[in-house]
């Protein structure tokens, strides 16, 4: 009997992936060293295709915060921000961002020689997220003496109405007024463009995710954290468009050949909640050898964006980005994750219990009872954070894994 571990099945289109990210990152530092060109930070859900119409290079820190999680670095430059004022219960990505910036520290630096976050001309937010994406954004406004605009979205929305609709076109288009003093006129024909080709992206991210609903599953969720990437960064872009047809084609191939992602599939699980950044590998690694598959998340499904249209690109914008999970109330929250577990046929909700990301953590107030009752599937609650490590258990969360894929195995 071999006592090798199980190794996770690769994507092959992943290639491809480091080549367009490693692109974009080098467009944008290259941009911020040339006067006549534009550089916008734009938070993950904010207005990107609006910026790209005026002709900005667009940069998204949370993503950088994200990679700092992920090499296990945010721990190290979080209690810099903590001994700026900013405390050690509010969102981490903040806190890692900021204190990485102050050490000086990026890890683009290594991966692409890139000596420093680009410095903006101008920073764009949706509170869409949260409020913390506000604050982080006017922390470098203030240290650079540049403009920091936004977008406050409505919360706790049941029924996405009219009204809803109206006020954030109307913040868009005031939006633009303001966009206008820092880059010039507004390329509507390059506006609607990118609307255009966010719809496509979002279109084929949704075909990649969908695969997970194949027996056996083609992808799992920590597939799903890497491979949104484009989703993110290069929306509004054909280069995305690109990578999901080529990543489609690839999953397709699995669920026609019933190539699994994880061999031989026993569980397959819903994540609900942020990823941990700095434990996705000793994750993804357990799972496998229980032969169990994350195959969904709300997390790798927030950007989706099929509302976008072309035609409207204000008002089709300004209801892609209120539909989004995150701002919606909690019934809604239920339906959806509810029909996401039937969809993707799971035996259980594994819910992170973010502590520095309340916003995206569902398990505080009764959901994730309602749920397991609702939908027939256990739950197990892992407590985390994105990227402050210190939150989390290593030893307690593997122990608590294995009880809950014993409990499912029983029945």
């Amino acid at each position: 009997m071999s006592d090798a571990k199980p190794e996770a099945k690769k994507i092959a289109t992943a290639k491809t992936f480091k080549k367009i990210m490693a692109d974009h990152f080098l467009q944008i530092d290259a941009a911020a060293a040339d006067s006549k060109r534009k550089v916008a930070w734009c938070t993950s859900v904010g207005p990107a295709e609006l910026l790209q119409g005026f002709g900005f290079e667009v940069y998204y820190p949370e993503n950088h915060s994200a990679i700092l999680g992920t090499i296990r670095k945010a721990t190290d430059y979080i209690p810099y921000a903590n001994a700026a004022g900013y405390s050690p219960e509010i969102c981490s990505y903040l806190t890692a961002d900021v204190g990485a910036y102050m050490q000086g520290f990026t890890p683009l630096t290594r991966a692409y020689g890139i000596k420093a976050v680009p410095r903006p001309d101008v920073l764009v937010y949706n509170t869409n997220q949260c409020r913390d994406v506000q604050d982080w954004f006017k922390w470098y406004a203030r240290e650079w003496q540049v403009p920091c605009l936004g977008i406050e979205t409505h919360r706790n929305i049941g029924v996405v109405t009219k009204e809803h609709v109206d006020s954030i076109a109307g913040q868009l288009r005031n939006l633009a007024k303001e966009l206008e003093k820092i880059a010039g006129p507004l390329d509507m024909d390059k506006f609607k463009e990118s609307v255009g080709l966010s719809r496509r992206c979002s279109e084929l991210w949704e075909k990649v995710l969908r695969t997970g609903t194949a027996r056996p599953s083609a992808i799992t969720f920590f597939d799903g954290t890497i491979h949104m990437g484009p989703a993110v960064v290069l929306r509004g872009m054909q280069v995305a468009v690109d990578y999901y047809e080529q990543l489609l084609e690839e999953l397709n191939k699995r669920v026609d050949d019933k190539v699994a992602a994880v061999e031989g599939e026993r569980f397959r699980l819903y994540w609900e909640g942020m990823p941990i950044w700095g434990k996705l590998r000793p994750l993804s690694e357990q799972f496998l050898e229980l032969q169990t598959c994350v195959v969904a998340s709300t997390y790798c499904n927030s950007w989706i964006f099929n509302q976008l249209d072309p035609d409207q690109p204000f008002e089709s914008m300004a209801r892609a980005y209120t539909e989004l999970f995150i701002v919606r109330s909690d019934d809604v929250k239920e339906d959806y994750i509810a029909k996401m577990c039937d969809d993707y046929h799971v035996d259980g909700i594994v819910y992170h219990d973010a502590k520095t990301c309340p916003a995206n953590s569902n398990c505080r107030y009764g959901m994730a009872q309602r749920l397991s009752e609702r939908c027939n599937a256990p739950n197990l609650v892992i407590n985390g954070d994105l990227n402050d490590l210190r939150c989390y258990s290593e030893e307690q969360t593997r122990t608590n894994i294995e009880a809950f894929i014993e409990q499912l195995a029983q029945g």
